[in-house]
């Protein structure tokens, strides 16, 4: 076992990519939209395990920094396709 794979942020990481997959399967979102959303939030796990094997600080910080933006990302996709859905109901 890896020393990313016991921390309980990685562990939340995996989670969240599971859970953005089950929400593109099926659903009708563009693709280009589908494809950024998978990979951000691939992005998240993959910075936190690549970051825990940096040997300094800010090495690893900055690894956790891209995986926080690759987040933020996650969560403005969601938020367009939120409100594209809501202005496509109207």
């Amino acid at each position: 076992m890896f020393d990313f794979e016991k921390l309980e942020v990685y562990k939340r990481a995996k989670e969240f990519n599971s859970e953005i997959s089950l929400l593109l399967t099926g659903n009708n979102i563009y693709r280009i939209a589908k494809d950024q959303l998978k990979r951000a939030s691939l992005s998240i796990a993959l910075n936190i395990a690549a970051g825990s094997s940096r040997f300094s600080k800010p090495d690893r910080k900055n690894f956790l920094v891209i995986a926080d933006e690759s987040l933020f990302e996650c969560m403005a996709i969601l938020d367009i396709l939120g409100e594209e859905e809501v202005h496509a109901k109207v």
